[in-house]
């Protein structure tokens, strides 16, 4: 009997800026980091003879909590990838739901004749993921092996192994990151024996316990995704420095939520931030963070590895800092924060 452990990637950009992160390569978060030593100590006496990830950085990352103390290698398969989400990769939920907001709810029931623009459909997830699991399984009989994937495809295999009717897909819980699933297999059939447990994280670093989109009982809030368009000329006195090319408005639904003014740095060829804000009704939200993963993904499809921004007050600075900014610069100038997926 194979025993396998399935292991969600600990907390990503895509979870924390909201946006749609399938088969799009991404880092992890600063609280993510945290998840993955809470998950480290957690497999320090269980005894694992194989490690194996997704070939994306944020599986093959929280792999380490496993396969470096454990002195293994580590084995990456692309049949272990999240879904391809097609042409909405990269696109913020928000975006997503106010362009195409039937296939939005379409997508979030798992219903089972949708499919992604360019992608896969929910059938041919689940065949890649179970085929997969299968050919690494037989691989290592009678052995203990260490699996890390992805939220939407091991959902889709547990769905499969506690043999889920297609319309009843939408019920399998949505695990945290870093969740892990153990499950048998016996060379025929898999047997599911903990689904999705989360109890080695304190609740302080849990993603789910930060967030309500996944509750279905009456403690759910409004879920704010933004999305996020060009400033017209009359928006631009929004701006305080004046005319910015470069000026983004953040909406939520169909109101202005924020504004984004950045532009490639003259410092170094990195992308800066050059101001941010959320307008005052839609503060106390979480929303910032947001305008932060805009950035990174516009500058990362220009090629560029850093932000900067000019280093703002003292009772801002710790805002950036939790989400990975570092003062920098002579006397401390500025502050920034790597987004390259080389270390």
């Amino acid at each position: 009997m194979t025993t396998i452990y399935l292991i969600r990637h600990a907390e990503a950009e895509g979870n924390l800026y909201r946006r749609v992160h399938g088969w799009y390569n991404s880092r992890i978060t600063e609280n993510g980091y945290r998840q993955i030593a809470a998950l480290e100590e957690r497999f320090r006496t269980i005894s694992i003879d194989a490690v194996y990830a997704s070939d994306l950085f944020r599986t093959m990352t929280t792999a380490r909590g496993v396969y470096v103390p454990k002195g293994l290698e580590l084995r990456t398969d692309p049949g272990l990838r999240e879904m391809n989400l097609g042409d909405w990769e990269d696109l913020t939920f928000g975006e997503v739901r106010h362009h195409w907001p039937e296939e939005m709810e379409r997508f979030n029931r798992s219903d089972s004749t949708w499919k992604a623009p360019n992608g896969e459909d929910f059938y041919q997830m689940g065949d890649r993921i179970e085929g997969t699991v299968r050919r690494i399984a037989q691989m290592h009989p009678n052995q203990t092996i260490a699996l890390f994937s992805h939220g939407m495809v091991i959902r889709q295999l547990i769905a499969r192994v506690k043999e889920v009717p297609q319309e009843e897909w939408h019920s399998v819980p949505h695990g945290d990151n870093t969740a892990v699933t153990r499950l048998t297999f016996d060379g025929e059939r898999f047997g599911l024996e903990l689904v999705l447990d989360n109890s080695h994280l304190p609740q302080a670093i849990s993603t789910l316990a930060r967030q309500s989109w996944w509750r279905k009982d009456k403690s759910k809030t409004v879920d704010v995704n933004l999305w996020f368009r060009p400033a017209v000329p009359e928006e631009r006195e929004w701006y305080p420095a004046g005319e910015n090319r470069n000026l983004t408005v953040a909406m939520a639904g169909d109101r202005p939520a924020g504004i984004l003014a950045a532009s490639r740095a003259g410092v170094d060829g990195a992308g800066q931030i050059e101001y941010l804000t959320i307008f005052p009704e839609h503060r106390g939200r979480n929303l910032g963070v947001q305008l932060i993963g805009q950035a990174v993904s516009v500058f990362r499809k220009s090629g560029l590895d850093r932000i900067v921004l000019p280093c703002p007050a003292e009772e801002a600075r710790g805002y950036f800092r939790q989400f990975g900014f570092t003062e920098t610069g002579e006397g401390l100038g500025r502050m920034e924060k790597y987004i390259g997926l080389d270390q």
